[in-house]
């Protein structure tokens, strides 16, 4: 028979309706190369019609779930198909797994409930693959031989951790349908084949596609319409419905012919009739038919004012509508709608009353969960009653909760945003909920779909994880607190003043709030009509105006509530004036240590650059500065000429300057100035003062700093289960002054908000972040610090997850050895952690050696290995580690060095258990014998049957290195005797023997003979079969048969005589008879019959038997077979046996140790034609002893006893001991 075609739903031709149940299959076959997709209904989860519309009063909300939480889980969704009766059918869905730690975990639905996975069989097999190239999981759902009822709305779930994606397809099985197809009642049938009362559900799937394929032949106004209602079968206290039974209620055929209601018939036919009607219309469950009319005669007694009263229940979700209907006798009757016994009145756009003929509609619009109640509807007295229940969508978490690090005794909030405004949440520190309480320690803040959790004056204790729940999600943040430590930003520097000047000590701190005390030589400043203390924002400064020689000092500034203070000093410098005359050379007069003319001076990019000289010469000089590059010439060289010149004189400008630059002189003084001081800038200027007395030359160092660059991009080396170590490469410029750190950030890769890990510069290019979370994508950057500041941020680091290497292999042990190969195995690790096992790693190095050597050039993903081309009588190590995506486990290594050689072992057989008896095969059997053994080097086995070699045509041998087959295809007779096979190795050898008995069916009894004939009784004798088929006869069959009738009936069944006596003959017939033989594999094919008849004698003739004494059976039990000594194995059933005989039957009891133990549950006691049979249930060695077996009738008793010895179990291990 061909195999079914197979199709692959790929790519769908058009969009499909998110709602299974509201679209129409086309009236079109479908095409077998391009699978269309259709939204067919359901009929096992939908209410909806096939035309696409949902039945009168089945609100929206009872159709199946198609809701779809999309997070991009799925890279290739399933497409919904068609397919034939019969044919084969796939859907594949693919997600993509690079993103996410573990497998991702698919269900595959049909309907709104049931799970596919527990129906997989013959027609249903899922099936999943991850392609390790493209990091991509298939999952592949697979039809096979498609039926009728197969059809329907599917859907396939995947979830990973906290993300979950769905999608819902379609299956169409078509099968073509002539106009007498379809028969409503054939519908009526249970899934389940049991026989209880309640068992299977009634299945109408294949109804609704019959009636496709019924509609594309059927005129419009033959068509068939149908008519449903639901009924609840389980409501929760949590008022949530759990499953839904849809019944059929009726089929009207809308056609000439004349309207036949299977249920009418039924109520007014009697019981007698009920079997004869459902045979006749074709109702198979009469169970079913029973429990659904006597439902019916209870519902009998209807309203006078309702013809269809409410449903039981209504289910919807909140913010959906539902439709409450009812129908009434009267048209025009006033129908009254109560909502928990108070009257609804119409308000706004909530409730809308609707009246069309005599039906009657009430519907709810925006359902809240105060909807949920008991509504009625009146009419005069009567009413009917329904219960709505409002379902609540889960609340989801729509923006998680970001961690953040702090300072001791700020204010911090977590922020997350849920799906509904005014849901209820609940917050949570490390597991503890967290309440109001009387300190407002936490604060709960709600603003519309926000909320918000705020923390007063966090201190260390409040460090931890906080996480917020909802009833659709949670999400997981961390607080991390430090310590408040003050940083220098500018320390106050040594000055140097005249008498009259200005002395002015400043120095930057990190925190604006910082008071602190200045100190002169220890002794507290006071602010005076000379000395300001000024403290604006994270400056703090000390001005003195007007220095004297008494304010030389040691001044020092103490932040308060630190342990550190900044100092500086400061020095007088006296001005001496001499006598000079009108014409005084031009001098320029600088401070610089060491009495040189060259000065460096530093300045930060971005600053002023102000270089004030103090010049003197009579008459006023001219002034030349001028810029060349930093060591451009040394001392004794030519000085190269200047990039650039400004030249002043009487404090005029001579020279054009850069917009940036300014140049000024002043009486004793020339003044030079850069706005915003650029990198370019750094060099050397000269300054040079002439006058007619001479001239004045000095240079001037400037070199400008800066912050440095930003690193490189940083590199993530290793991962841990909540670690990390990082390292990144210097930057490129270092500002002009020395790196003396790094400060790092990390964030989640979803979150925006990055958190500092150090706040002291780290010095080192490797650091290790902890306090991580298992599992979660994060990233890192670094910034540089110099004595400037800090960098800009380094670009992010790839994503990483911490993962924990797993736990070392366990059982590691040599499973064979050669000379020049070992055979390894070992059990997975104990602890895999979040990541998967990628495989193991096998090395070995020679003993003293630390060398180890890849014994693989990849992984395995297997837990065993065998090692080739080792050097022979070599001492090696082994050892094996895991490894996922954090790296490798810790070896698991052999206790010792192993020698490679291979180890010289004893030939043993281990012979089968069920072999140490004989084996019993009928004729054309099949024999496979398999002989397990041991043995090294490879032992030579040989095969003989009784003393003589075997017959390679009849029998098969095939050995291997540690059993041996013996194979018989069609065993015969002649295969019949005793196998041994011999296992040798040098000179040491051991043997085996196995006993085989082939049996057949026994020949036909000898010379059947009638002895006597009196009365209604026939006296026969027969002599057993010559040919017994090689087994014992173990009884007769004798028939007999009247000469007229030719008709044979047996008369005895397995009798164990050669004679007997055929009684209850009818007078006046003569009779025949035959005989066959039994054994154990069946009756003789061939039979004996007599050669004579028996006539009996009709009435009128009397017989006379002759008088006999009457013979005594009785006879004293005597044991014919005894009880034989055992010894026995613990732990498998042992078995005594004996056999006894007397008249009448003696009476049985079995002894232990003269103990009785008859009622005893570990022994079982069997008595069969006098072998009696004392079965001791795995026996251990406490059940050794003696046991004796006692018959006793009126005549007499007889004993027999044995010992039973039972041996522990040997293993292998103990035998190589």
């Amino acid at each position: 028979m061909p195999e079914p075609t197979k199709k692959t739903v790929k790519e769908p031709q058009k969009a499909v309706s998110p709602d299974p149940a509201v679209a129409e299959p086309k009236h079109e076959e479908p095409k077998e190369a391009t699978p269309t997709p259709t939204g067919s209904s359901a009929p096992d989860t939908s209410g909806t019609l096939s035309d696409g519309s949902a039945p009168e009063g089945l609100p929206e909300s009872h159709r199946p779930d198609t809701r779809q939480d999309l997070t991009g889980l799925f890279t290739e969704k399933p497409q919904s198909g068609e397919v034939n009766v019969g044919e084969n059918i796939t859907f594949v869905a693919r997600v993509c797994g690079e993103s996410l730690l573990k497998k991702p975990t698919v269900k595959w639905f049909k309907g709104k409930w049931m799970d596919l996975a527990s129906k997989s069989g013959k027609h249903l097999q899922l099936k999943e693959h991850y392609d390790r190239n493209s990091k991509v999981y298939s999952f592949e759902m697979h039809i096979i031989a498609a039926k009728a009822n197969y059809a329907g709305a599917y859907r396939c779930e995947v979830s990973s951790r906290d993300k979950f994606d769905s999608c819902n397809f379609d299956l169409v099985v078509h099968e073509a349908r002539t106009t007498d197809g379809l028969d409503i009642r054939t519908a009526f049938r249970r899934t389940s084949t049991e026989a209880s009362e309640d068992s299977g559900e009634l299945d109408f799937s294949a109804l609704l596609k019959k009636r496709d394929s019924f509609l594309k032949t059927v005129p419009r106004e033959s068509q068939w319409s149908l008519l449903l209602f639901w009924t609840p079968l389980h409501c929760m206290v949590e008022r949530r419905f759990q499953s839904f039974s849809f019944l059929w209620y009726r089929a009207v055929h809308v056609s000439t012919e004349p309207e036949v209601d299977v249920w009418e018939i039924l109520q007014k036919a009697p019981p007698s009739e009920y079997e004869k009607i459902a045979f006749q219309y074709g109702i198979t469950d009469l169970r079913g038919m029973l429990k659904r009319l006597k439902k019916m005669k209870k519902e009998e007694k209807k309203s006078a004012a309702f013809l269809r009263k409410l449903d039981p229940a209504y289910q919807v979700e909140k913010g959906h509508k539902i439709k409450m209907q009812v129908e009434v006798a009267n048209p025009d009757a006033e129908v009254k709608w109560l909502k928990n016994g108070q009257e609804i009145h119409p308000t706004g756009s909530k409730y809308i009353f609707e009246s069309v003929g005599n039906k009657r509609f009430l519907t709810i619009n925006n359902c809240t969960l105060a909807d949920d109640a008991a509504y009625t509807c009146m009419i005069g007295e009567e009413k009917t009653v329904t219960e709505l229940f409002v379902k609540e969508p889960p609340v989801l978490i729509l923006r998680n909760l970001e961690d953040q690090m702090v300072m001791k005794g700020e204010r911090v909030e977590f922020e997350c945003e849920v799906s509904e405004e005014g849901a209820q949440v609940k917050w949570e520190k490390d597991g503890v909920e967290l309440t109001r309480d009387e300190s407002f320690k936490y604060r709960f803040k709600t603003d519309g779909c926000k909320h918000v959790l705020i923390i007063n004056d966090v201190t260390k204790e409040d460090c931890g994880h906080y996480r917020v729940k909802t009833n659709g999600g949670q999400s997981l943040a961390e607080l991390m607190v430090q310590e408040k430590q003050l940083e220098v930003y500018q320390n106050i520097a040594d000055l140097t003043v005249k008498a009259k000047d200005q002395a002015v000590f400043k120095c930057e701190v990190s925190d604006e709030n910082v008071k602190g005390i200045w100190y002169k030589n220890g002794v507290e400043v006071k602010p005076d009509a000379r000395t300001l203390i000024t403290h604006i924002g994270r400056i703090h400064k000390l001005t003195i105006d007007d220095v004297k020689p008494e304010d030389e000092a040691d001044y020092t500034f103490v932040p308060e509530g630190y342990a550190f203070n900044l100092s500086a000093k400061l020095n007088f410098l006296e001005v001496k004036i001499d006598f000079v005359p009108r014409q005084d050379p031009p001098k320029i007069h600088l401070d610089c240590t060491g009495r040189t003319a060259e000065s460096t001076i530093l300045v930060v990019a971005g600053n002023k650059l102000r270089l004030d000289v103090p010049i003197t010469g009579d008459p006023a000089p001219t002034v030349v500065w001028t810029k060349g590059e930093k060591g451009s010439f040394k001392e004794g060289e030519s000085r190269p000429e200047p990039r650039h010149t400004w030249t002043v004189k009487n404090g005029e400008v001579l020279t054009d300057s850069d917009g940036r630059v300014h140049v000024q002189s002043t009486k004793g003084h020339c003044i030079f100035t850069i706005e915003g001081a650029e990198r370019q800038d750094e060099g050397v200027y000269s300054v040079i003062v002439r006058n007619p007395a001479g001239e004045d030359t000095a240079d001037i160092n400037v070199k400008v700093v800066d912050v440095p660059d930003p690193p490189a991009a940083p590199r993530i080396l290793s991962v841990g289960e909540d670690s990390c170590v990082v390292q990144w490469d210097p930057p490129l410029f270092d500002g002009g002054q020395p790196v003396i750190g790094y400060v790092l950030e990390r964030k989640k890769k979803k979150s925006y908000r990055w958190m500092r890990l150090n706040f002291d510069p780290h010095k080192e290019t490797t650091y290790e972040a902890k306090r991580m979370i298992e599992g979660v994508s994060y990233e890192m950057r670094v910034y540089a610090v110099n004595a400037i500041g800090m960098s800009r941020p380094s670009a992010a680091s790839q994503p990483f997850v911490p993962v924990a290497p797993t736990s070392e292999p366990t059982g590691l042990c040599v499973d064979d050895i050669s000379d020049t190969t070992i055979s390894l195995k070992w059990k997975p690790p104990e602890r895999m952690g979040s990541a998967e096992l990628e495989g193991y790693g096998v090395e070995y190095c020679k003993e003293g050696s630390d060398e180890w050597i890849p014994a693989l050039s990849g992984l395995t993903e297997k837990t065993s290995v065998v090692i080739c081309d080792l050097p022979t009588g070599e001492k090696m190590q082994f050892r094996v580690r895991a490894y996922n995506m954090a790296g490798p486990s810790l070896p698991a290594t052999l206790q010792q060095a192993v020698t490679i050689r291979e180890i010289m072992q004893r030939p043993k057989i281990w012979l089968p258990r069920n072999l140490r008896q004989t084996l019993i095969k009928k004729v054309g059997e099949t024999i496979n014998l398999v002989i397990p053994f041991q043995g090294k080097p490879r032992p030579q086995v040989t095969w003989i049957k009784d003393e003589e070699p075997l017959d390679p045509k009849q029998v098969s041998i095939r050995n291997s290195d540690t059993d041996t087959i013996l194979f018989i295809r069609r065993s015969e007779r002649k295969d019949s005797g005793k196998y041994e096979v011999q296992v040798q190795i040098e000179n040491v050898q051991d043997r085996a023997s196995v006993n085989i008995q082939i049996v057949d069916l026994p020949g036909p009894p000898q010379n059947l003979k009638i002895i006597d004939v009196w009365g209604f009784n026939v006296a026969l004798e027969w002599k057993p079969p010559k040919d017994n088929g090689n087994c014992d006869i173990t009884g007769y069959t004798i028939q007999k048969a009247d000469k007229k009738t030719q008709e044979w009936y047996t008369v005895y069944e397995q009798y164990r005589r050669t004679n007997c006596v055929v009684s209850d003959l009818i007078m006046g017939n003569e009779y025949m008879f035959r005989v066959y033989a039994m054994n154990m594999v069946g009756l003789s094919p061939e039979l004996c019959i007599s050669k004579d008849s028996a006539y009996i004698q009709k009435t009128g003739i009397v017989y006379k038997p002759p008088s006999y004494k009457e013979h005594d059976f009785s006879e004293a039990p005597k044991f014919t077979h005894p009880l034989a000594s055992r010894s026995v194995i613990a732990g498998y059933n042992a078995t005594l046996s004996c056999s006894v005989r007397g008249i009448p039957k003696p009476k049985i009891t079995w002894y232990k140790n003269k103990m009785d133990i008859t009622n005893e549950a570990k022994y079982r006691m069997f008595s069969n034609q006098g072998v009696l049979t004392l079965e001791i249930r795995k026996p251990c060695p406490f059940d050794g002893g003696v046991y004796t077996c006692k018959a006793v009738n009126d005549s007499g008793e007889d004993v027999v006893e044995c010992k039973l010895e039972v041996r522990s179990q040997v293993t292998k291990e103990d035998i190589k001991k």
